[in-house]
């Protein structure tokens, strides 16, 4: 007999530090992932930093930028990992998340590049198929701000628990993860509105039309 219960999403919050905008000719120095349930419980989080790729270099605009942040720097080049280990033990980890994991970042364009490059590489697989959930573009379907507007200055306050943004990967991931847990809540709220509306509206309907005609 078929199990017609749905498996619950875990959404995996996923921030790249990378010395580069793109992998290959440059490395990711640092991932981490926080895997949180719709009502925003954390319940496992994944980080490591890694050994950069042979042949690759940094990018000049971005060597510049890590010189401004010698503390994240300093956080994403200790105890490294070779790639191929880190990304074959986290495949694994996403694959034994207790739900279905829906990848999600802002930008995704950048960090699941990234990520999607490295796991096809180092471990042969994805376990988020070929899919990423864009912060970004979420914002700009749920506030009708113009795209390139939809920036977190612009975001409504309460989106934001008081978490840190410190260019380490492990603790934007945390940030990033309850940002999209509260935004979640607001589209779920809006749309539960919504339905309620339009059933008021199907009721009322319906009542009109069962009184008698004059």
């Amino acid at each position: 007999m078929m199990n017609n219960v749905a498996i619950e999403e875990i959404y995996v919050s996923t921030d790249v530090e990378a010395d580069g905008p793109i992998p290959g000719p440059h490395s990711m120095l640092s991932f981490a992932s926080a895997a949180y349930t719709a009502d925003k419980r954390l319940i496992a989080t994944f980080s490591a930093n890694l050994a950069t790729l042979e042949g690759a270099a940094p990018h000049p605009v971005q060597a510049a930028w890590w010189e401004t942040q010698p503390e994240a720097w300093a956080a994403c080049r200790k105890d490294l990992q070779d790639p191929a280990a880190a990304l074959v033990a986290y495949v694994e980890w996403v694959e034994a998340l207790p739900g279905k994991p829906v990848f999600v970042a802002m930008p995704a364009g950048f960090d699941f590049t990234y990520m999607f490059w490295y796991m096809m590489r180092f471990a042969g697989r994805c376990p988020f198929s070929w899919s990423a959930l864009d912060i970004k573009t979420l914002a700009f379907a749920m506030t009708g701000l113009p795209y390139r507007k939809c920036i977190k200055p612009r975001f409504p306050k309460h989106w934001f628990d008081d978490h840190p943004h410190t260019h380490v990967a492990l603790d934007d991931a945390i940030e990033q993860g309850a940002l999209f847990c509260n935004m979640l809540t607001d589209l779920r709220a809006s749309q539960a509105a919504r339905e309620a509306t339009a059933a008021d509206r199907d009721a009322s309907g319906q009542n009109a039309a069962d009184e008698p005609s004059n």
